[in-house]
């Protein structure tokens, strides 16, 4: 599917806002409301809307800590990384995990309510049993910028 500029408006303001009411996004889309509705159909049909979800404010529900820890695996076998990556979806405190490309084999964002839950965090789930075989933490100071809204130029 191409996407054209009133594909791209309605995607911008479902990104700011996914329950904006479908007369609001039709008049930012410059669309009646009728014909916005049925292009936000095949924007979902074709995949490129996921899914909705609600982004909640970690400090209101005690996970307000953010650590990235770089990870070395123990083999670079298709068996090893298999089971990492099984072990990491399993984890709700692993809310992002990239494998890499470079130093580390892969990267890791974990929310915890404080240096304590990710040092047992840590210390349970970061092992060897998981293919781990070393991890550095990475502690951000300031989170300067933090979206989930894709470019759409």
């Amino acid at each position: 599917m191409i996407l054209d500029e009133i594909d791209k408006r309605i995607l911008r303001a479902l990104q700011k806002d996914g329950r904006i009411q479908n007369i609001e996004l039709a008049r930012e889309a410059g669309l009646s409301p009728s014909p916005c509705l049925r292009r936000v159909r095949l924007l979902e049909e074709a995949g490129i809307i996921d899914r909705y979800v609600a982004v909640l404010n970690p400090a209101k529900v005690d996970l307000s800590l953010s650590m990235f820890a770089r990870v070395w695996l123990i083999a670079q076998d298709a068996e090893t990384i298999d089971h990492f990556i099984e072990a990491m979806t399993r984890l709700p405190q692993v809310v992002e995990c990239y494998i890499m490309l470079g130093e580390s084999d892969a990267l890791l964002r974990v929310v915890v309510a404080d240096l304590d839950g990710y040092r047992r965090f840590q210390a349970a789930h970061l092992t060897r049993k998981n293919g781990i075989q070393n991890v550095k933490t990475d502690v951000p100071s300031q989170i300067v910028k933090q979206t989930y809204a894709l470019p759409l130029d």
